[in-house]
């Protein structure tokens, strides 16, 4: 888990020329921002401080006062930017059926579409370079991102599947082999700086979704084809 940031705690009525706690939280927020959009830009070891606080119009004193150090900054910018990716479980929920294919390619679609996004993108490379030497970062991205996804998936196919017999651990496994399959193709090619057409890439998504029921769910498989 990141290190907690520091932030202002002073709860007093805020006197004349005092501001007031919504606008501190705003500037803040202005802060983190501008931070995040240079360590997106520059990585962190070309991004400053200096640099930040003057992006925001700030002086680096009070950047000081609510970070500690640079690395305080950072965490903190890219804490709150994964958590504004991350897809919540409730986008997850509302695409459920009890067409396990359909459901699936839905919930595939709206992974790739956000892993694949700009933003996400980004925010990947700038996590996957810096994990290195700042190792809690890819663990905090895991954590707020493939592990909640993980457990979901594995509690839906309990619950909508359970014909498939898994046991606590065998669910986890397939929704594993479900976003390795399904998302981790695309990552790794868009990686390499291979670009996918849409069509290319819908077509490989139900492609591998379609794999991955046949293999995790055959009493499904099964029954589809005999309806073919």
């Amino acid at each position: 888990m990141l290190d907690n940031v520091h932030h202002l705690t002073n709860h007093r009525r805020p006197g004349p020329g005092r501001p007031r706690r919504e606008e501190i939280d705003a500037r803040n927020a202005e802060l983190l921002d501008h931070a995040l959009a240079l360590f997106l830009d520059h990585g962190f070891e070309r991004t400053t401080i200096e640099g930040i606080a003057a992006s925001v119009g700030m002086a680096k004193r009070t950047v000081y006062a609510r970070y500690r150090d640079k690395e305080g900054l950072f965490k903190a910018a890219l804490q709150r930017a994964i958590d504004d990716w991350a897809v919540p479980v409730e986008r997850f929920r509302a695409l459920e059926s009890d067409d396990v294919e359909h459901c699936l390619q839905d919930i595939a679609r709206l992974l790739v579409a956000n892993l694949l996004s700009s933003r996400g993108l980004r925010l990947m490379r700038l996590v996957n370079c810096e994990s290195y030497h700042l190792p809690e970062i890819g663990r905090y991205a895991y954590q707020r991102g493939t592990q909640r996804t993980i457990v979901y998936l594995a509690d839906l196919f309990r619950r909508r599947w359970a014909g498939g017999g898994f046991d606590a651990d065998e669910a986890e496994d397939a929704a594993a082999a479900f976003l390795n399959l399904v998302v981790g193709g695309p990552a790794r090619t868009t990686a390499m700086g291979i670009g996918l057409l849409d069509a290319d890439l819908d077509r490989q998504t139900r492609f591998r979704v379609r794999t991955f029921i046949r293999g995790a769910f055959p009493f499904v498989a099964a029954r589809q084809d005999a309806l073919v």
